[in-house]
């Protein structure tokens, strides 16, 4: 006998991501309804699947999903950006995540899935050469958004403890890329100049958002308990990153760098990160995937290199 077609409740609806995984799963016959949270609704044209529901996160509405009958819960609605109001995005990435668990429990939604990130496992000089999740986390000291994404992760394991009833999947994803990419770290490439710190050239990953939208799909047929990375395979250096773009890179000493940088965001000349998110492009982070292939049989059609073309090759023509 086969499993009743899932109803699914998807935040941060209006992002990107959302927006493409909501494309895919109103054509599933697994799926019978979608509820979109999001402060503003998606530009997307909704099938007769989907219902919009306005929500902010950081306020608590403990019924939302069991007034919608909702059994299970993608969790995509976080503040990526550096912020200056770290209160702000704490309150959308570690309050909001709770409501969003209240509201699960309430509802006694069977799966919950949510999207962290492989920064968690921070940038650092010592790590090897593909981080697993048996590894620790140690966040970049002074970067907000990996330090919340913990928090939260601790809170999703509490709940799953709690809650055993309720499976619930981490998914840690290295920068998603591909020609739809509309996001902080997509942007940033957009500079008229680039940073190069010292003579380092780490590997860098990148998902594409095409391998995150059939994952999550996967995710949602399998339930799988657990953390999870997500990154396409092989790597691609700093220094190819930034000349696809086709931009000037600019090298410095470590400490010019970090000096510059910290004072221009002190100064808000800048507002793409403090100097702690140089670390990011200093020194390796890359995260192994294999736990994932091996455990949910799947197989990404897009190597790092690939997502990060895709990309560029979009940008380009839009630039002609």
């Amino acid at each position: 006998m086969s499993d009743p077609p899932l109803r699914i409740a998807i935040t941060g609806a209006s992002g990107y991501i959302a927006g493409r995984l909501i494309r895919q799963l109103w054509e599933s016959g697994s799926v019978s309804y979608i509820l979109a949270t999001d402060i503003r609704p998606p530009s997307i044209q909704f099938s007769d699947k989907v219902e919009f529901a306005s929500w902010d996160v950081t306020e608590s509405s403990p019924d939302i999903f069991s007034s919608h009958r909702i059994d299970t819960v993608i969790h995509l609605a976080y503040i990526l950006n550096p912020a200056r109001r770290k209160t702000w995005a704490k309150r959308v990435n570690v309050v909001g995540n709770d409501n969003v668990l209240r509201a699960s429990r309430e509802a006694g939604v069977k799966h919950v899935v949510y999207l962290s990130s492989t920064s968690v496992y921070g940038a650092h000089a010592d790590n090897p050469a593909l981080l697993t999740e048996t590894d620790p986390v140690r966040p970049v000291e002074g970067f907000q958004y990996s330090q919340d994404k913990i928090a939260a992760e601790s809170r999703l394991s509490e709940f799953a403890a709690r809650n055993p009833e309720s499976i619930v999947t981490i998914l840690r994803t290295c920068p998603v890329m591909g020609p739809s990419a509309n996001n902080f770290i997509a942007n940033a490439f957009k500079k008229p100049i680039l940073p190069a710190i010292g003579s380092a050239d780490p590997p860098m990953q990148f998902l594409h958002e095409d391998d995150l939208v059939l994952t999550l799909a996967r995710c949602l047929k399998l339930r799988p308990r657990g953390v999870y990375n997500l990154a396409g395979d092989g790597t691609i250096c700093w220094s190819e990153i930034v000349s696809m773009m086709e931009c000037p890179l600019i090298r410095l000493p470590a400490p010019a760098w970090y000096f510059l940088t910290s004072a221009a965001w002190n100064l808000r000349l800048q507002s793409d990160s403090p100097a702690c998110g140089l670390d990011f492009i200093r020194y390796r982070w890359t995260a192994s995937a294999e736990k994932l292939k091996a455990e949910l049989g799947i197989e990404f059609r897009h190597t790092s290199r690939s997502a990060w073309e895709s990309y560029t090759t979009t940008v380009t023509d839009r630039l002609e």
